[in-house]
């Protein structure tokens, strides 16, 4: 995938291909990163601390972060938190703090897959690739109904942008596919299995809890800034738009 996009700018330069955004204080892993992607045809820009990825990431556009948690500087949660004001591309954590709580808590926070250290090469290749053809699909898509509406929610498909009562909200990718999903079919009922295979473009193994957490985030966010309830549980099946 990391070899056939169009040109595109960053910065004072020209980079061929996807550009990868690498946050990780540990030199060896950092390197070990950068070489596998850089094999793999992607340009990778290696970062060491949560501040100098701050900075990168408002100079220059990327298609997906690659972040460690215990980072210095800026910790990788609080990363997280500060992408999502203004960026909607993936981030995958990469980070020995494997507890369930910590997986929960970075999904909330706004990451949309999390591998645990040590991690195989080829796990973190796939799941990059997965991502990132995810997001490109979803970035070139381009419909004859590019804005949606459903009660107070204006939803851009092609701008990837998303207001309620005329305010703006920060989604996460999957929290804005989600939503478009659902605006696409407001009279249907999705099962977990259903949102999950449309959205992660995977089999569902059954783990409930991973849509459970996208769902519930985007709930909060809308609630926020509207009392209507928007997205209704269907007790024993899914999810639906609330008429």
């Amino acid at each position: 995938m990391g070899r056939y996009l169009n040109i595109i700018k960053d910065g004072d330069y020209e980079m061929k291909g996807i550009n990868i955004l690498l946050v990780e204080d540990d030199v060896d892993i950092n390197g070990l990163l950068f070489k596998i992607l850089t094999r793999e045809g992607y340009n990778v820009r290696a970062t060491y601390s949560g501040t100098e990825a701050k900075m990168c990431l408002e100079q220059y556009n990327y298609e997906i972060v690659l972040l460690d948690l215990m980072i210095p500087g800026i910790c990788g949660e609080d990363l997280i938190k500060e992408i999502r004001k203004i960026k909607v591309m993936p981030i995958i954590v990469i980070s020995a703090k494997t507890s369930s709580e910590d997986k929960i808590n970075v999904l909330k926070l706004g990451a949309d897959d999390f591998i645990s250290k040590p991690f195989a090469i080829d796990e973190v290749l796939a799941r990059v690739s997965c991502q990132l053809r995810r997001y490109m699909e979803y970035s070139t898509l381009k419909t004859k109904d590019s804005i949606l509406h459903f009660k107070n929610i204006i939803l851009d498909t092609e701008a990837k942008k998303v207001s309620v009562n005329k305010v703006a909200l920060s989604l996460t990718f999957r929290e804005f596919a989600i939503l478009e999903l659902l605006m696409r079919n407001p009279n249907k009922v999705f099962s977990r299995a259903n949102i999950f295979e449309n959205i992660w473009n995977d089999e569902f193994l059954g783990d409930e809890k991973t849509v459970n957490v996208h769902i519930s985030n985007l709930r909060a966010k809308l609630s926020k800034v509207d009392e209507i309830e928007y997205i209704q549980t269907v007790w024993g099946i899914g999810f639906k738009l609330k008429e």
